[in-house]
């Protein structure tokens, strides 16, 4: 069990919502968005810096839509680039070593067994699975596998070719339910109404041309290249996308219904709780103990629940009562979150 210092993000709790259309037909998988099909979904709010407001807005912007239907979830991504190149070539590399575009998909919002795919400008992709993010031990599925999803790349202007005049490359993804599930509610698809915790994310290098091919710009002060700029959709407060409670709500909809989605009040009640994780964890590094009084998390944030603590010598448990009163919201050491 990892008990290290859990960075707490800097950013008010106000995740990214969307209303996830149902498609009518199947979609061809070849990397356009302009087949009638799209016309059915809204383009997300273009992408923002990780960290948020507290950052410049990206310079080239990225927006997403969405689809659904019985068989696959539907991603289509737009990247508006000037500088379309890609190396990687070989299914699982590290894919944001090139500029790549990323998924995230935590089925049943508890932090735990969730997905990540990476796909770069060549449709080289990387699949995975996370156990536990990174801050609570969790190993990475390197060899769990997508089976069945289906994905394409169209690019307006050319790979590789600083010559070329590059407008944006695009992404279409078709990720099979039945691969989903594995971590979904009940090991079951979504139905109208309810909502998944997704987001998406853009790793973008800085280049310059040299023999006239695209390379990573070096800094000079460290002889390695400049770190490169990480846009995503809802914004997480801090350079880690492997913090799940803050990603977006994608709401899974049919004819039109529903036509927009507000959280319910125990998503405010588990970020609450998700407040604790972060002070109990920091706690425990500083002093080796979990904190077993409440008034030495609070600090002066305002709350909405008076939590129950309980603690061992290395485990701590915090819980609330969940909003219609049956239940209640529990929290460990490891961040998982649920309900009973």
């Amino acid at each position: 069990m990892n008990r290290s210092k859990v960075e707490e993000p800097v950013i008010s709790f106000s995740p990214k919502r969307y209303v996830c259309q149902k498609a009518h037909e199947p979609i061809p998988i070849d990397g356009r968005l302009d087949k009638p099909v799209w016309r059915r979904a809204e383009w997300t709010d273009p992408f923002v810096d990780i960290e948020g407001a507290r950052k410049p807005q990206p310079r080239k912007r990225t927006r997403v839509k969405m689809l659904w239907d019985d068989d696959y979830f539907y991603v289509g991504a737009e990247l508006e680039e000037d500088e379309i190149w890609a190396t990687l070539t070989e299914r699982d590399s590290v894919i944001f070593h090139d500029n790549d575009f990323e998924i995230f998909i935590d089925p049943d919002g508890d932090t735990h067994n969730y997905y990540e795919l990476e796909i770069n400008a060549l449709n080289t992709v990387w699949d995975l699975l996370l156990v536990k993010p990174y801050r609570d031990g969790g190993p990475c599925v390197n060899g769990w596998d997508a089976s069945g999803i289906r994905t394409a790349v169209h690019i307006e202007g050319a790979l590789n070719d600083p010559s070329a005049d590059n407008r944006f490359w695009s992404v279409e993804v078709a990720m099979p339910w039945r691969i989903l599930k594995e971590c979904a509610p009940d090991g079951r698809p979504p139905v109208p109404g309810e909502y998944w915790r997704i987001n998406f994310s853009r790793v973008e290098w800085r280049v310059e041309v040299k023999d006239g091919k695209y390379v990573k710009q070096t800094d000079p002060a460290t002889g390695r290249p400049y770190p490169e700029d990480n846009w995503v959709w809802s914004p997480m407060g801090l350079i880690n996308m492997h913090y799940p409670e803050l990603w977006g709500y994608v709401v899974f909809a049919e004819n039109g219904t529903p036509d927009r989605f507000t959280p319910p009040p125990d998503e405010q009640i588990k970020w609450e709780l998700r407040k604790i994780y972060y002070r109990q964890r920091n706690h425990f590094a500083e002093t080796g103990t979990y904190a077993r009084d409440f008034a030495a998390l609070k600090g002066s944030d305002a709350w909405s629940i008076e939590p129950r603590i309980e603690t061992t010598e290395k485990l701590f448990l915090a819980s609330a009562p969940a909003s219609d009163g049956n239940g209640r919201w529990y929290i460990r050491e490891d961040g998982k979150v649920w309900r009973e």
